[in-house]
C-alpha cells in the first residue's frame, strides 16, 4: 500500500493534506480551549494582537498564502473581538467533528485485532457508534469496515473544513481595503522623508567630492599654468617640470571625477545593460558567484542603477563579513516588477544595525518605492531579496 501511495503523487497529496488540515483542526480546538480559559489575558491588547498574529500565520501557511513579512496583526479592536467570537465557535465545533471521527478510526483500528482481550460488548470504535466485536468474523469485517469509513470520512472533511476555519481567521485579521490604503500612503510617506534625505545626503556628498578633490585639483592646475606662462622667457627647465606636474594633477581629476560619476550611475551600465554589469561584478567578486539573469526587457535606468548597487553591496557583504566561499544572484522580471536575490552560504547572522551595508540596500530601494526582505538565520544561509518596480 505504501507503495502505491508513493507511486501515485495525487493520492500522496491528498492524504498529506488530509493530515495538516487534522492537525489544524485539533489544534484550533486546543487553542479555543486555552483562550477560553486564559480569556482575562487575552483581553489585553498587546497579548491579543500577539495571538491573533500567530493563528493568522498559522491559517496563511494552511492555505499556502503568507503574508508579505508576515507583519503583526495590526485590525481594530473590534474585528480582533469578531475574531475571537468566531474562533470561540468554529474552532471547538470543526475541532469535535475531527475528534469523533478519527477517535473512531483510530479506535476501530485498536480494538479489532485485540477483542479478545477487552471486557465482552466492547464497541470496534468506542465512543458508542462501533459494532460490538464477538469474534473474529465481526472485528475482521465490521470493525474494519468502521475504520476504513471513518477514516475516509475523517479525509473527505478534513480539508475543506480547514480551509473554512482558515479563511475566517484570514479574513478577520487581514486589513481592509481603507485600512491597506491609510498605511501605504503612511509607508509612501516615510519612505519619501526618506528618500529627501538620503537624496540631500547624496548630493552633499557629491558636492564634497567635487569640492576637496577634482576642483582643488584644478585649481593646482591652473595656478601652475598661470606660474608656467609667467616664465615660460626666462626659465623653460622650471616650466617643463610645472606643466608636468599640472598633466600629473590633471589626470587625477579626471579619475576623481570618474569616481563620482561611477558613484551616481555606473558607466558599465550604459554601455553593457544590467546583464552585462552584473556579470562584470560576479567576475571581480572575491568569492564563487553564480549569475541567473532571466528576460529583463526594458528597465529603467533609476532601477538599474538600484539593482547593480545592491549587488555589489551584497556581494562585498559576503565577502568580507559572512565567511561564504559561493554566492547566487538571481535577476527576473515578473510583470512590472524587477527581482534581484543574493544568496549566500555564510555563517549568517546579518545585522543592519552593525554596518554590514544592508541599510544603504534599504535607503537605495525605498527611493524608489521598492521592497528589500533580509533572511539570515545563524548559521546561514544570508539571503537578500529586492522587488522593484520597473513600469510595465
Amino acid at each position: 500500500m505504501i507503495r502505491a501511495i508513493r507511486a501515485n503523487p495525487r493520492a500522496a497529496g491528498r492524504i498529506s493534506s488530509a493530515w495538516r488540515a487534522l492537525g489544524y483542526l485539533l489544534g484550533s480546538l486546543g487553542t479555543a480551549v486555552a483562550a477560553l480559559l486564559a480569556l482575562p489575558v487575552l483581553l489585553a491588547p498587546t497579548p491579543a494582537r500577539a495571538w491573533a498574529s500567530w493563528h493568522r500565520r498559522r491559517a496563511e501557511r494552511l492555505l499556502c498564502a503568507p503574508h508579505p513579512a508576515s507583519e503583526p496583526v495590526r485590525v481594530g479592536a473590534w474585528r480582533l473581538l469578531g475574531w475571537f467570537g468566531a474562533c470561540a465557535v468554529t474552532g471547538p465545533v470543526f475541532g469535535l467533528v475531527m475528534v469523533l471521527c478519527a477517535g473512531n478510526a483510530v479506535s476501530a483500528a485498536v480494538t479489532v485485532p485485540l477483542w479478545w482481550a477487552l471486557p465482552e460488548g466492547t464497541r470496534a470504535g468506542g465512543f458508542a457508534v462501533g459494532a460490538p466485536l464477538s469474534g473474529w468474523g465481526t472485528a475482521l469485517t465490521l470493525g474494519t469496515a468502521q475504520a476504513v469509513a471513518f477514516a475516509a470520512l475523517t479525509a473527505w472533511l478534513a480539508p475543506p473544513l480547514a480551509r473554512s476555519h482558515a479563511r475566517i481567521c484570514v479574513a478577520l485579521l487581514s486589513p481592509s481595503a481603507a485600512e491597506r490604503l491609510a498605511r501605504r500612503v503612511e509607508a509612501l510617506t516615510e519612505t519619501r522623508a526618506d528618500a529627501m534625505t538620503a537624496h540631500g545626503a547624496e548630493l552633499r556628498r557629491i558636492e564634497r567630492d567635487l569640492h576637496d578633490g577634482a576642483q582643488a585639483r584644478l585649481v593646482a592646475v591652473a595656478i601652475r599654468l598661470g606660474v608656467a606662462r609667467e616664465l615660460l622667457d626666462e626659465d623653460p627647465r622650471t616650466v617643463a617640470g610645472l606643466l608636468a606636474e599640472a598633466q600629473e594633477s590633471t589626470e587625477e581629476a579626471m579619475a576623481e571625477l570618474r569616481a563620482v560619476v561611477r558613484s551616481i550611475y555606473p558607466p558599465i551600465l550604459a554601455d553593457r545593460g544590467l546583464a552585462g554589469a552584473l556579470a562584470a561584478l560576479g567576475a571581480r567578486s572575491a568569492i564563487d558567484t553564480t549569475l541567473d539573469v532571466g528576460g529583463l526587457g526594458t528597465v529603467p535606468a533609476a532601477v538599474e542603477a538600484v539593482a547593480y548597487f545592491t549587488v555589489a553591496e551584497a556581494l562585498t557583504n559576503a565577502a568580507k563579513h559572512s565567511g561564504a566561499t559561493r554566492t547566487t544572484v538571481r535577476v527576473a522580471r515578473r510583470g512590472d516588477r524587477l527581482s534581484v536575490e543574493v544568496t549566500d552560504d555564510g555563517v549568517g547572522g546579518a545585522d543592519e544595525t552593525r554596518g554590514t551595508g544592508i541599510a544603504g540596500i534599504r535607503h537605495r530601494v525605498q527611493a524608489l518605492d521598492g521592497i528589500v526582505h533580509v533572511h539570515s538565520p545563524g548559521g546561514g544561509p544570508t539571503t537578500i531579496g529586492v522587488s522593484l518596480a520597473c513600469g510595465s
